[in-house]
């Protein structure tokens, strides 16, 4: 095993809800936009990856009476930078807490001298704003490749992102393991050839995580194990490398 990969949002953070949802609805306010996205709506629309996306999606479904004052996606792709902006003077303001072990194996895995990676669908800056406000200020350069946002044309669940992570690194897939969150996020990593753990959220806890190595709760802690949803490991009470090395392919 040479290197870990890791989603963002609702693997390493529960950031969906509380930040990027809110951050959306902010932008919507300030643009007198009379769209609200609940708790529940934002759910359903997390099946749609990306931001400028999930809007373009929210639009043709339940505002297709809409019409813009722009050009389409020129509108999008400015309420997107917008609310980019809101999101990051949000974690500024109230950082999110990062999942239980994600911090204490992203740790191990750096004195063990493997390389770490980031593959996701949200923009870079969002990415550097949560490791930075949430896990170190240095902790962008813990990172040997950061795989984000519009790098790749196809999201998720298309391969690409791993694909270009795995480039990135220089190493096959059977040489790390990923981590996901949701139905799309797994389907991206096994279409590249990695094992991938699971942990899944409110969001995506009723989601297919079929070809996951494990679907858990969440990483565990010595004082906070975890809950084993399918899989198998063991005495293990929460992950660790000796863990993960069981399930290189």
């Amino acid at each position: 095993m040479k290197a870990l990969i890791f989603d963002v949002d609702g693997t390493m953070a529960e950031t969906e809800r509380d930040a990027h949802r809110v951050a959306f609805n902010e932008t919507f306010a300030e643009y007198k936009l009379d769209w609200h996205w609940s708790v529940e709506l934002y759910g359903e629309l997390l099946a749609v990856t990306g931001g400028k996306e999930r809007i373009k999606f929210y639009l043709e479904r339940d505002r297709p009476d809409y019409i813009p004052p722009v050009n389409l996606d020129a509108f999008i792709a400015e309420l997107h930078q917008n609310k980019t902006a809101h999101y990051n003077e949000l974690l500024a303001r109230h950082p999110i807490p990062l999942r239980p072990g994600v911090r204490r194996l992203l740790e191990e895995a750096r004195r063990e001298g493997l390389q770490l990676a980031i593959a996701t669908t949200t923009s870079p800056r969002n990415v550097i704003s949560l490791l930075e406000h949430s896990l170190s200020p240095d902790s962008v350069a813990w990172f040997e490749v950061i795989a984000a946002g519009d790098i790749v044309s196809a999201k998720k669940p298309a391969s690409d992102i791993y694909d270009y992570a795995l480039k990135k690194l220089g190493l096959k897939a059977e040489q790390c393991i990923a981590f996901e969150d949701s139905g799309n996020g797994i389907r991206s990593a096994r279409a590249a050839g990695l094992s991938t753990i699971i942990t899944i959220n409110d969001y995506t806890r009723d989601e297919d995580f079929t070809g996951a190595s494990l679907v858990l709760d969440h990483l565990g802690e010595p004082d906070q194990p975890f809950t084993v949803l399918s899989g198998e490991v063991g005495n293990a009470r929460y992950v660790d490398l000796a863990l993960l090395r069981r399930f290189i392919c």
